[in-house]
């Protein structure tokens, strides 16, 4: 049996479940039974096809036969097999965190119940997004797990989620239609919108042509990746949404945008022709973002902005353009999908146990809740490339990348990635300073049930009514679990997801190494597509 043939598995299962879970609408245990068992199907189906994909290489699958440039075809190489079992394992441990946070807040009754299909809806559209083998089914995923995005940010339907979801709504609509007008052009100068077989026509347009289509493409695709200065809707639209959603869209949703940008620059438009201009937007993205993060007193913004930031390491390997740049992207991406959603996760539990996200009005979690000390110091120590974690083992791939090409534009971008790297870790120092470190008595009106006393921190018998905060989320119950252990063990789990990306650093290398060797080489996804000997048939180098 080819394992490959199981790819459109990663699209379908989530559709079904997604449709299965909405007749289940009434049915909330039901419901989250068939949500969770869905993901880890799909989630195993993934790791056959990485495995699959680094014994046997890159593989394409026909979708009812119709052999390329004419049918729907699904590419599974190293690369995206890897951003396969990576984001199915995010939206795996979110998912469980959000339905322990449903079950303890008693919500499962409310428009909370939309929320399983529309979930499986998105992981749907992203698993089709990393397969896609044409310009057209890429917008197709891209329209999928935004429009159940904008269901996922609205949930609740107050006024600050509706205001960030027209901001959000309107922005994805530009940048689609954007990436819609250049699907049409690039057909229309080419005939044809498949990848492989654009690989080998674009090069036989006009360089003007090609440039214009090109820079359409990633203006298009930066936006959704939120690099500077298209990142300008990300700080307040991700922090107003539930915690689970800004968590999932964090980890997910940029990266999307991220993996496009790397399809463009090396299978449909190879060379240097832009890297300078990527080098420059990889720099301004990172110094820009995380100024913005030293800004901010909540820790969800901050986040946000830090999330801009280290999306222009990312464009740093991308714009390197060698296989060791563009291998330790590929292992940043990895990395920083896991850490950045373990950070938001661990935000939501300060928020619960803290009253708040906001630093001028915490103190003291240290002492009150260790573990959730510790579960915030892992990631944010990895988010800030401490070593040994995986944050730094990518960063330091990147630099290395940087010093080796030697130009002086080069050694200034490893100098702002470094200084991007130390701002990072002054940040993430502050939110424990004054979250974690400081006395809850010092914090700036502190909330009422960040005073309550518990054993473990784990639980307090009490309501924010009771605790004379009688509007909160939890006003009028008798009994509040502040850190349910369903949201903690999800929470724990993502942590050392991120921590074993440092224990299993060298295979996890070896593996980005290939994938950027066979994605800058071209022809293994070229011939896996139209057929063995395409690429040295057309008389295309990489």
């Amino acid at each position: 049996m080819n394992i490959a043939n199981l790819a459109p598995l990663a699209v379908v299962l989530p559709f079904l479940g997604a449709a299965l879970a909405f007749l289940l609408i009434r049915h909330s245990r039901s419901q989250r039974a068939v949500s969770i068992t869905t993901l880890c199907v799909t989630l195993m189906i993934e790791i056959f096809l990485l495995l699959d994909a680094s014994g046997k290489g890159t593989t394409a699958v026909f979708i009812g036969n119709w052999a390329a440039p004419f049918g729907i075809t699904m590419v599974v190489d190293q690369f995206s097999a890897l951003m396969l079992v990576v984001s199915s394992a995010v939206s795996l441990a979110v998912l469980i965190y959000a339905t322990g946070q449903g079950m303890t807040d008693g919500d499962e009754d409310g428009p909370i119940s939309i929320f399983h299909p529309t979930y499986l809806i998105l992981v749907a559209g992203v698993s089709n997004a990393f397969l896609a083998g044409d310009l057209f089914n890429l917008y197709v995923g891209f329209e999928i797990l935004l429009t159940a995005s904008y269901v996922l940010m609205t949930l609740g339907g107050t006024t600050p989620r509706i205001r960030a979801g027209v901001t959000y709504v309107v922005v994805s609509v530009v940048s689609s239609v954007l990436f819609l007008i250049s699907i049409g052009m690039i057909y229309a100068a080419t005939g044809t919108i498949n990848m492989a077989d654009l690989a080998l026509k674009l090069a036989d347009l006009d360089p003007a042509t090609q440039m214009i289509l090109h820079l359409m493409l990633l203006v298009a695709f930066g936006i959704k990746a939120a690099v500077f200065p298209l990142s300008f809707w990300l700080p307040d639209s991700y922090p107003t949404a539930p915690a689970p959603v800004t968590a999932v869209f964090a980890g997910l949703l940029t990266k999307v945008g991220v993996y496009a940008m790397v399809r463009t620059e090396t299978l449909l438009f190879p060379g240097d022709r832009i890297n300078t201009l990527l080098m420059i937007v990889a720099m301004l993205t990172m110094i820009v973002g995380i100024l913005g993060a030293l800004a901010q007193s909540d820790i969800k913004r901050m986040l946000s902005f830090t999330l801009v930031s280290h999306i222009g390491y990312m464009v740093f390997g991308l714009a390197i353009s060698t296989v060791i740049g563009l291998g330790a992207a590929v292992y940043y991406v990895a990395h920083h999908i896991i850490v950045q959603t373990s950070l938001f996760l661990v935000t939501g539990l300060i928020e619960r146990r803290g009253g708040t996200a906001n630093m001028d009005r915490l103190g003291g979690l240290a002492k009150i809740s260790p573990f959730l000390a510790l579960l915030f110091f892992i990631p944010g120590m990895n988010l800030a490339g401490i070593p040994p974690f995986s944050g730094f083992l990518g960063k330091l791939g990147l630099l290395q990348a940087g010093v080796e090409l030697g130009t002086p534009l080069a050694y200034v971008l490893v100098g702002a990635g470094v200084l991007t790297s130390l701002i990072t870790l002054l940040a993430i120092a502050r939110v424990w300073n004054r979250a974690f470190w400081r006395r809850p008595e010092d914090a700036t009106h502190p909330d009422p049930i960040l005073m309550a006393t518990s054993t473990d921190g784990s639980a307090v018998t009490t309501s924010r009514r009771v605790a004379g905060h009688s509007t909160g989320k939890f006003a009028g119950r008798s009994a509040v679990s502040l850190l349910p252990k369903t949201m903690v063990g999800a929470t724990t789990g993502l942590v050392l997801l991120g921590v074993s990306l440092t224990v299993l650093g060298g295979p996890l290398f070896e593996l980005s190494d290939q994938a950027a060797q066979q994605m800058l080489d071209r022809s293994p996804y070229i011939d896996a597509v139209l057929g063995e000997g395409a690429t040295e048939a057309a008389g295309v180098s990489p």
